[in-house]
């Protein structure tokens, strides 16, 4: 899918927006960067605040790749948000079979055009309570497996300072540096030949969220602990808002999610 003039008009309006109030609210330290392939390739970065998107898209835009996040469909309802998410080509995820396979078509065509496909393996939040990359989905893998895009980790630490999960507001003094560590593209070729079944997905994951942890082990230089929290195991939702044990000021449960 090759970039439109009005999808290149757009993101440089909200780049032009963007960057100066990112530059304002943290300092930045990209490292890596020189790990990203030539062509196009699907980004898996860890999520543990509500402003990771921006964090992530600000490195990736600036390496003159144009970001695209695969994002809940029902976002692109949104006044405005719906329309600049349209504009820039963003890729609306359906749960249905048939919405799927236009999903992973879409995304399909943006790496095959040399674009930049972000997804976040955990699908939500991290549940850990020391915000460490949780039990992954298995999107990522599976549209990397299909399609023959490298899989990039990423990891970045510093903006849940800046904005902590489920804040209301920005912490903005002192002024906090968020760092962004990419490493080399994850190596899935055991996979190749493989059925694409739930074990083979399951693993290709797990695999991807070693190297997405061994990266963010590697920014808060201290280990990762050695089992991933499972929020099935600690009975949360997979999606959506929950309430940490024992917090007095943890968001309540979205109604739906």
């Amino acid at each position: 899918m090759k970039e439109s003039a009005k999808s290149r008009a757009t993101f440089m309006l909200l780049a032009g927006l963007a960057r100066p109030l990112m530059n304002l609210l943290m300092a930045k330290k990209w490292e890596g960067v020189e790990n990203l392939p030539p062509g196009g390739f699907i980004a898996a970065p860890n999520h543990c605040t509500e402003i990771d998107p921006i964090v992530i898209g600000h490195m990736v835009y600036n390496q003159q790749r144009p970001p695209h996040f695969l994002a809940k469909k029902g976002l692109f309802k949104v006044p405005v948000l719906g329309a600049l998410l349209h504009a820039t080509k963003q890729i609306p995820v359906e749960r249905s079979t048939a919405g799927a396979n236009r999903s992973l078509q879409v995304a399909k065509e943006v790496v095959d055009a040399g674009g930049a496909i972000i997804i976040y393996p955990e699908g939500t939040l991290t549940r850990d309570p020391d915000l460490w990359p949780m039990k992954g989905h298995t999107g990522a893998a599976r549209l990397a497996l299909q399609t023959g895009a490298p899989v990039v980790p990423m990891a970045h630490w510093g903006a849940q300072e800046v904005f902590p999960r489920y804040a209301k507001r920005f912490h903005i003094f002192p002024r906090k540096t968020v760092r962004v560590l990419v490493g080399k593209p994850v190596d899935l070729s055991a996979f190749a030949g493989r059925p694409m079944d739930r074990a083979t997905l399951t693993e290709a994951t797990e695999v991807i969220m070693d190297a997405i942890t061994g990266l963010l082990a590697t920014l808060r230089d201290e280990p990762a602990p050695a089992e991933r929290w499972d929020p099935a195991v600690h009975k949360q939702s997979k999606h959506g808002r929950f309430v940490e044990r024992g917090s007095s000021d943890a968001p309540e449960p979205e109604e739906g999610k």
